[in-house]
Formats: C-alpha cells, sequence, structure tokens
C-alpha cells in the first residue's frame, strides 16, 4: 500500500475511533424531532410518497431533498436507533477527512502538511456539532458532495492546463470532469444550501495550487475567463438562492429587518468571524446555541473589524510569496458569508456547526504558514512532528470533552446555560427536555424563566400550557394558550389544543368551535377530527365520532398516535355498534409499523384490537410488550396494561365506557 493510501485509511480509522462515543448517544429535542423522530414521512423510510415529499417539501425551512432521503434510509435501516444514525453521521465525517486528505495531496502534492490539515478538520473540537447532531447530517452529506465536486474539477483543470497556464482547449476526457463537477455540486446543493460559495473556492483554487492565473497575479481577463467558464456552477448557485429563500421565509426562519436590522447584522459579522477565529486556537465554552448580544459594543466590534483587516492586508501584501496564504484566508472568509448572519437564520449569533467547511481554508492557511517558517528555521522534522502530535492530541482530547455534552436534551442544553447568559432558546429547550421525563414541575420553572427573557414568543405560552394541562391545571392553560393565541391567531395547533383545555373543563360547545377553527385553518390536520370524536363520544353520538375518527385517519395516515387513538376507540368501546375488530386490528398493525414497534402505547392498543377480534394467545403478547416497554420506560399506565394482561389470559376484551359521567 502506498504512503498516501495508509495515511488516508489511518486517518478515517482514528477518526471513526475518536467519534466512537456517539454511538451511545440518544436524540435530542433540537431539530432531531423535525428531522427524524416526529417526522412520519422520515420515519416511514425510503417509500414512494416521502421520496415525493422530500422534493417537493420546503420542511423546516429548507429544501435538501438528499438529506431527507439520508435520514429515511437511516429509519429503513436502523429504525429508531438513535446510536445507529448517530455512526453515520461519523462514517460521512470519516469520509470527508479522507476525501480532503486525497484533494490537498493531489492538489500540492505535500504529504504531511496535508495529513495534518485534514486531521485537524477530522479531530476539532468545533466540529463536534456537525457530527454529534444528528439533524446535522446536512452539514457531513453536504461537504461530502463538495469535496468530490472539487476533486472533479481539480481533475479537469489539471488535465485542460498541463498543472499551469491558461487552457487552449478542452479535450473530452476533461470536459466529462467538468459536466461531473457540475452534477456532484447540483447533489451538494441538494443536501445543503450553504454550498452556495463553492464555485468562488474553485475561483480560489485556480489561482493557488492550480496555478491557472498567468504569473500567479489576477487580471481582469483571467478573472472572466475563469469565471465564465464556471456559468453553470453560478446558475446553480442562483437558483438554490431563491429556492433557499423561499424555503426560508415560508418557515419563517428568516428574521425581518425590523426584528434584526441591517446595524446589528452588520456588527454581528465581524464578530462572529472573530470569536470563530478564536475558536480555533482556543475552543473553550462551546455550546449548541449562542444567544443573540442585546447590543454589541462599540470597542468589540472596532477591534473585531481591525484584525480581520490586518490579516486580510497580511495575506494580500503576501499573495507573491505566500499565495496560500490568502486563498486559505478567502476561503474562510467567503464560505461563511452564507451564515455571518447578514440574512438573519434562526436566534442564534453563531454556531460552531458554520465552521464545518470554512474551517478548511483556515487550516490550508495555518498549516503551510507554518511549514514555510519551519523549513525556513531549518527545524528538524522530529520536532516539527511532536509540536504537531501535541496540538491533535489536544484537539482529541477537546473533542472527547465536547463529545459527551451531546449525549441527550439534558446535558446539551445545561451545558449552554453554563457557558452563555440570557440563553432563552437554551431554556426552552431544557424545559422541554424535563417536560418528557415527566418532571412538570421542574419543566414549569424553566419555562417561567424562558418567558422573562423573551415574553413575546408564543411557543414560550404553549409549552406553560402543555404542563399545566397535563398537571390537570386546566384554567390556567387554557389562559396560556389564549396568550399564545393572541401572538399567533392563525394556529391550527393551539386552537386545537385550546379546544382541548375547554373540553376538559367542560366547555363543549366553546371546545366544538375551536376544533372546527383547526380544521378551517388546516385542512390536513387530523388532531382536531380526533378531539372533536372524544367529544360526540362523550355527548353519546357514537356514529358520528367514528366518522370523525375515520376523517383523522385518513388526513394522516403516516400518524401513528391518531392511528392508535383510533383504534383504541373501534376496539375498546362499550357499546357494541361503534365497534369495529378488524378495523381497530388493520389501524393498530399500521400504527406499530410507523412507530418503529417499540411504543409502548401503541403495543397496548394492539392488543385491544387482538383480544376485540378474538386473538387473544397475540393479545397476551402485545400486552406483554407493552407492560415491558412502559416499565422500562415508568410509565403510570402499566397498571392498566397489567389489568388487561390478565383478562386476556381469561380470553376477556377490554372494554371501556367514553361517554362523559355527567352532562357536560
Amino acid at each position: 500500500m502506498s504512503r498516501p493510501r495508509l495515511i488516508t485509511l489511518l486517518l478515517a480509522l482514528a477518526t471513526l475511533v475518536v467519534f466512537l462515543p456517539v454511538g451511545s448517544h440518544s436524540f435530542v429535542n433540537f431539530d432531531d424531532t423535525d428531522y427524524v423522530t416526529e417526522n412520519p414521512f422520515v420515519k416511514n423510510g425510503l417509500t414512494g410518497t416521502d421520496l415525493r415529499w422530500a422534493f417537493t417539501a420546503f420542511h423546516a425551512g429548507n429544501w435538501h431533498p438528499l438529506t431527507w432521503i439520508s435520514h429515511m434510509a437511516d429509519c429503513q435501516f436502523f429504525g429508531p436507533n438513535a446510536g445507529a444514525h448517530h455512526f453515520v453521521n461519523v462514517l460521512w465525517h470519516a469520509a470527508n477527512v479522507a476525501l480532503l486528505f486525497t484533494l490537498l495531496s493531489r492538489l500540492t502534492g505535500k504529504i504531511w502538511p496535508c495529513a495534518v490539515i485534514a486531521a485537524l478538520f477530522a479531530w476539532h473540537p468545533l466540529h463536534v456539532e456537525s457530527v454529534a447532531w444528528i439533524a446535522e447530517r446536512k452539514d457531513v452529506l453536504s461537504t461530502f458532495f463538495a469535496l468530490l465536486t472539487l476533486l472533479a474539477y481539480t481533475r479537469y483543470a489539471q488535465m485542460v492546463t498541463g498543472g499551469g497556464g491558461a487552457a487552449s482547449r478542452v479535450p473530452r476526457p476533461a470536459s466529462l470532469y467538468f459536466w461531473l463537477a457540475v452534477l456532484l455540486f447540483a447533489l451538494g446543493l441538494m443536501a445543503k444550501p450553504m454550498l452556495v460559495t463553492l464555485p468562488f473556492v474553485l475561483l480560489l483554487l485556480d489561482y493557488w495550487p492550480l496555478g491557472r492565473v498567468a504569473n500567479g497575479r489576477w487580471q481582469a481577463a483571467d478573472a472572466a475567463r475563469l469565471a465564465l467558464e464556471k456559468w453553470p456552477l453560478f446558475l446553480l448557485t442562483a437558483v438554490s438562492c431563491v429556492v433557499t429563500f423561499l424555503a426560508q421565509k415560508q418557515g419563517e426562519a428568516v428574521s425581518s429587518l425590523a426584528k434584526v436590522p441591517l446595524l446589528y447584522r452588520l456588527e454581528n459579522a465581524p464578530v462572529a468571524a472573530t470569536n470563530y477565529l478564536l475558536n480555533f486556537f482556543w475552543p473553550a465554552d462551546l455550546c449548541a446555541i449562542y444567544p443573540m448580544p442585546v447590543q454589541f459594543s462599540a470597542f468589540r466590534v472596532a477591534a473585531s473589524v481591525a484584525l480581520l483587516v490586518v490579516i486580510s492586508a497580511a495575506a494580500w501584501r503576501w499573495r507573491q510569496s505566500k499565495p496560500y496564504l490568502l486563498m486559505g484566508w478567502l476561503w474562510f472568509l467567503g464560505t461563511l458569508v452564507p451564515v455571518i448572519g447578514l440574512v438573519q437564520v434562526g436566534g442564534q449569533a453563531m454556531a460552531d456547526r458554520y465552521t464545518y467547511i470554512p474551517s478548511i481554508g483556515f487550516f490550508i492557511a495555518v498549516v503551510f504558514l507554518l511549514a514555510d517558517l519551519a523549513a525556513r528555521l531549518q527545524t528538524p522534522n522530529v520536532i516539527a512532528a511532536g509540536l504537531a502530535a501535541v496540538v491533535l492530541t489536544g484537539c482529541v482530547l477537546a473533542t472527547e470533552y465536547q463529545l459527551q455534552f451531546w449525549r441527550d436534551s439534558e446535558t446539551l442544553f445545561r451545558r449552554a446555560l453554563a457557558v452563555t447568559r440570557n440563553n432563552d432558546i437554551a431554556l426552552v429547550n431544557l424545559g422541554v427536555a424535563l417536560d418528557v421525563q415527566g418532571r412538570f414541575e421542574e419543566a414549569l420553572v424553566i419555562y417561567r424563566q424562558a418567558a422573562q427573557l423573551q415574553s413575546g414568543r408564543y411557543q414560550l405560552h404553549n409549552n406553560l400550557a402543555n404542563i399545566l394541562g397535563q398537571l390537570g391545571r386546566h384554567a390556567e392553560s387554557l389562559a396560556e394558550y389564549r396568550e399564545a393565541l393572541r401572538l399567533r391567531p392563525g394556529d391550527a395547533y393551539l386552537h386545537n389544543a385550546a379546544g382541548s383545555e375547554r373540553a376538559a373543563l367542560g366547555q363543549v360547545d366553546e371546545a366544538a368551535k375551536e376544533f372546527s377553527e383547526a380544521e378551517r385553518l388546516d385542512p390536513h390536520y387530523g388532531q382536531p377530527h380526533v378531539e372533536t370524536a372524544k367529544l360526540l363520544f362523550q355527548l353519546g353520538r357514537d356514529p358520528e365520532a367514528v366518522n370523525e375518527l375515520n376523517v383523522a385517519a385518513r388526513l394522516e395516515p403516516g400518524n401513528f398516535q391518531i392511528l392508535a387513538t383510533a383504534a383504541h376507540y373501534l376496539a375498546a368501546n362499550e357499546n357494541a355498534a361503534a365497534r369495529d375488530g378488524q378495523s381497530a386490528l388493520a389501524l393498530a398493525i399500521q400504527a406499530n409499523d410507523l412507530s418503529g414497534r417499540v411504543q409502548p402505547m401503541v403495543f397496548d392498543v394492539l392488543g385491544m384490537a387482538c383480544a376485540e377480534t378474538g386473538d387473544f394467545a397475540n393479545a397476551q403478547v402485545c400486552a406483554q410488550n407493552a407492560l415491558h416497554l412502559a416499565t422500562a420506560a415508568q410509565l403510570k399506565s402499566t397498571n392498566q396494561i397489567r389489568q388487561r394482561l390478565e383478562l386476556y389470559q381469561q380470553h376477556q376484551p377490554w372494554r371501556e365506557s367514553f361517554r362523559a359521567t355527567k352532562a357536560p
């Protein structure tokens, strides 16, 4: 095996080992819900309907069909196994490390500096977020296609120029590599649109190390020729920018100038860029959410601008003797442009994941500068290698330290709160994590802390209301939902939730109006029909209730909660006229498949349906599965499941009355 191939293999294997801890991590409630755990299209796996959705949906404020397909493939093969999903991210990252070393060694022919750059990219703690966060699959996946694009373009450029000078003609094999680069770039954009600046990176490669600029000096003719050569890539960039803007606007991810003024954005950009630079050298206090400061000090902004200007001036001053400095520095700055905050997406000032591709340019500039310095000072190879080993060991240790904070939602957001101030987003997500664990009182305290920081967010009132409802404090819960609706009156979910609280308070007519409004606002939303069915069952209007359940199941055939609820009512109703064992069984089987066969509530309902159809053997198996899962999750439903299991052992089905105990 040749030395470059051996180094490539060792880099990839070492990367897999460094990130092994993620195999025991769980999903987090920060975007993993949108991307996997609560996305019915993704959880279904690779079906025709879901593949069409991947190419047509603007879900989560993005259009990235390849990312959706990647998550669908994970669900197809691994189900809800979070560790497997995590490790797929690691595999993509390891592949990117191998591709980066291959690209740089082919471009420069200098093996050891390229190996150090690839190792820094592989093991720097700033990249933990891109690898250890399942929802950031788009980062590692898009970079995979970006690096393949650069490799294909490098082959094209070397064929048409012979390694230097301007091209005189384009031979057919070279043309094929160019169009392969275009295709790979398109695939990369379909994984994450942050790649829109990649054509500019190709221009930087033309300057150094490809040497396609005469005498290493940019002339207007060179710029025009090389830019025109790349017109298909720039066209894809323009199309992707338009599609991304529309997707993020529809997803309400883009903040308006009224919310985040232009001056604030212009101040944040240099400060964020400088913070990234500092984190490359001293990656302390890293976390998932960096809140936007209320304001920036004039000194901090001025100092940040001054630092960027000084580095830029130095790179320009040494552009002839050290061309890698200008190339690497412009790579870093240029690829940051889409995420530097000029177009404000989300509520964070910066994010570690945004350095995944920009860091490559920075590492190129620094490592080649240090290699030149070592050569000028005639530093012995042993000392240079030892210093590199110390730095890389430090990166590995820092990465291992940072990985521990991504093991679950509570740990992730407690870390963010420990190293930042006034972090309302971290508070909200910590509250959600506690809520999911059933720690309602603790979650309520956290939500109220968040509300003090950001009182105008409807999500906070929604989360306060959810917890109050679960605590049985329905009047307080309704008050919170009404406040959320004041802030967001056209939200179908909020109207449905408010209706549920009104129903719990016995306000039947008002609840029905809320459900009706939710149905009007979102005709494809099934839950209001389920809630209407519950009301109708309470009133003894069972045929109408069954019809509403059928409508809900038809509207959302991929929602296992709705299917399981419908199956429950059809299997267990004490009113024989409203029972339909076969339909209940079909719905419960479908719900069980959709849920990955790990939901105790679904197994419980499937047991009811089996018992209703006379299959008491399978009813017992389902009840035992439900009991096992519910016990492991420490759910309060274990006693009821145990009662049902005893009935099935006696060949008796489960029956419930769904009528109100007294007139509402």
